[in-house]
Parts: structure tokens; sequence; C-alpha cells
């Protein structure tokens, strides 16, 4: 009988081999990747049914990384597996599309459950999270989403640079000259009314661009 084919994103080494070692006699592990672009690119060539990635991703994080695989590959099941338990960022994941929302505290059990209920078409959601989810929906039922104002390619930058990392670092990561990623920068510093990388970092945490 063939295994459903599943892609598993973290960068965290060790976490990674024990998801593998967990989910190898269900699934197939077509590929581990330790950051959002790596991903993209997996996931783009691989064509996997279903991918367990951590919110927390360098390079891109793994919602971002979410929103393009998407739009790519409308029927790709996503599971989100992290240690973030703010529910206003699992109902953003979820209002996107996402299959299930698990928390890395939860029984191994539990990410398997969410992986067999995402194939059925069925979402599952960690239930120590499910009722702040509900409240923060009742809150806001808008969501937080993304900041409007940035495009995918801009939040990309923001995330970088909020790293630490150089504009040439950027710009080879992005395989673009670095006088595009100057430009990037100067316009959401414009656009924002940033003055400082100081700014720019804020920002990026704040919108969940980069999570801890």
């Amino acid at each position: 009988m063939k295994l459903p084919r599943v892609i598993l994103a973290d960068d965290h080494t060790l976490v990674a081999e024990a998801l593998c070692g967990l989910v190898s006699q269900q699934f197939d592990v077509v590929a581990t990747v330790a950051d959002g672009h790596a991903l993209v690119a997996a996931a783009t060539a691989l064509k996997p049914e279903v991918i367990v990635v951590d919110m927390a991703m360098p390079l891109l994080n793994g919602l971002e990384a979410f929103r393009q695989l998407k739009q790519k590959m409308p029927g790709v099941k996503f599971i989100f597996l992290t240690m973030n338990e703010d529910p206003e960022l699992a109902v953003e994941a979820m209002k996107c599309g996402a299959s299930g929302y698990v928390l890395k505290k939860s029984a191994a059990s539990e990410l398997l459950q969410a992986m067999q209920f995402a194939l059925r078409g069925k979402p599952y959601i960690t239930p120590q999270i499910a009722r702040g989810m509900q409240e923060s929906f009742i809150r806001n039922p808008q969501g937080t989403s993304h900041p409007r104002l940035l495009t995918s390619r801009q939040r990309e930058v923001v995330q970088l640079l909020a790293e630490g990392k150089s504009m040439k670092e950027v710009a080879d990561v992005l395989k673009v000259a670095t006088r595009t990623v100057a430009f990037h920068k100067y316009r959401v510093m414009q656009d924002l009314g940033f003055k400082t990388n100081a700014d720019l970092i804020q920002f990026a945490v704040k919108n969940r661009i980069v999570m801890g």
C-alpha cells in the first residue's frame, strides 16, 4: 500500500529527526528541510500530500511559506507544529487554509491524528489552544492578518533584515541584486514611516514576520 507523501520542516535537527522517526510508519517522508525557502523549493518539486511545518522558521517563516505554497498547491494539507500558543496566530493559520495546528508539547499521537484528519479533509486543533482561538475570534472576527501594505517579497526582505542579515546576504538568499533589496527596504521604510532599522525589527516582531 502506497503511503501518503509528507515533508517535514523544522530548523532544529533533533526535532526533525524525531519527527521523521515518528511519522515514517504511516507516511512516506520525502524530505526534511530547515528553512522556509527550502520548504517552498522541496514542496514544489516533490508534490507531497501533507506538510508538517514549524511556525518559526529562518529565512522565510512557516506562515509565509504556507501562503506561497497554498497558491501553487491548493490541495496540499498543512499542519503547523509549533511552540507558539498565541491563539490569534492559530486563527490566522486556519483562516489561511491550514489543516491543523498542533503544539510541540502535545502527545506524539496528536500529530499523527492531525495528519490523518487532514487527509480526510477534517481540521485538527490542539484542544489546549482551541478555547483561546474561540475567544480570539469573538474579540476580533477579522483576524490579525498579515501586513496588507507589504508584498510577499517585501515581507521576505523584512524577515531577513530583521534576522540580522546584510543587504548583500539577503540578496544572496533571494537570488536578486543587492540594489533590488535596497529598493524593497527603502519602499517599506518610506511607506510605513520608519526611520531606523530598530523600527523595522520591531515591526517584524509585532506583525509575526519574525517569530521566536
